[in-house]
């Protein structure tokens, strides 16, 4: 469990690998009760099976609430953010850190082709990171110890 480790590697390590998603007609107060129900921050926006965007609680707080507009009469489509940056399998955690870093997001959809096959969080990489920490650690007190196996 290193930085280099890739995408695929995070998803497979994951307990629940689902993509969870609204179409971009939807009203914004559905998509952000969608939101509570699944305990997440964020939904991709999908089009005919397209990703076409994605709703972030922080879009909701500064696009609805901070400008005194209806969640109930405001459709997804006027405040999701696109286009949507996203990463392949084949990225690695150290990337995906980068590119949240430098965009100020949480959430990376990762595509292959034209499919969204999963989504990673920040949570994700940071438990990703600290399982590595963890295991060196292990590594480095077996050794010290003389439990080293090698």
């Amino acid at each position: 469990m290193k930085r280099a480790d890739t995408v695929e590697l995070v998803l497979e390590g994951k307990a629940v690998n689902r993509v969870l998603s609204v179409t971009p007609d939807r009203s914004v107060y559905e998509a952000i009760e969608k939101m509570a129900v699944d305990g997440v921050g964020a939904l991709l926006v999908m089009s005919e099976n397209r990703l076409v965007g994605i709703l972030s609680e922080r879009d909701y707080a500064r696009k609805v609430i901070l400008r005194g507009r209806s969640s109930r009469k405001t459709r997804v489509q006027e405040i999701m953010s696109s286009p949507v940056t996203y990463v392949t399998r084949e990225n690695t955690v150290d990337e995906c850190m980068a590119i949240m870093t430098k965009h100020h997001f949480r959430h990376l959809p990762v595509v292959e082709g034209d499919s969204v096959v999963g989504v990673i969080s920040i949570g994700d990489l940071v438990k990703w990171i600290i399982s590595g920490q963890a295991q060196t650690i292990q590594e480095l007190e077996g050794y010290i110890t003389g439990r080293y196996p090698g």
